[in-house]
């Protein structure tokens, strides 16, 4: 299942604007599969202003419907020329019943607050 919430020509068109420098960390994709042994694989695509050390996106969260985080991923890096930039978690594990997440993005300076993204399971 791949779902993406913006083409990449707008994404371009975002980026060339100046819209999202100095923002919040928006989540504009994700794609994500169940592996053979029941744990679940996220390849998340974040679109942010990074401006160096002092603010960039820094983590992201795959939360379950109850607000309980089930993975994250840190990012240890500013991704300056690298926008959007796709980045991988897996080996979560996402309790039974549970048939859809939310993935949310966190930087540096701001925190959480950017655009999130739900995610339906397929079991």
């Amino acid at each position: 299942m791949r779902i993406q919430c913006l083409p990449q020509a707008m994404v371009a068109l975002l980026m060339m604007s100046g819209v999202c420098l100095a923002g919040e960390a928006d989540v504009v994709g994700v794609t994500a599969t169940k592996a053979s042994d029941g744990t679940w694989s996220f390849h998340v695509t974040v679109l942010h202003g990074d401006e160096g050390w002092d603010h960039y996106a820094n983590r992201w969260d795959v939360i379950a419907p109850d607000g309980t985080v089930l993975g994250t991923r840190t990012l240890h890096h500013p991704h300056e020329t690298e926008q959007p930039f796709t980045r991988s978690l897996g080996g979560v594990r996402v309790p039974d019943g549970v048939v859809s997440v939310t993935i949310r993005a966190n930087d540096s300076v701001h925190g959480t607050g950017g655009k999130e993204f739900s995610v339906e399971l397929s079991k």
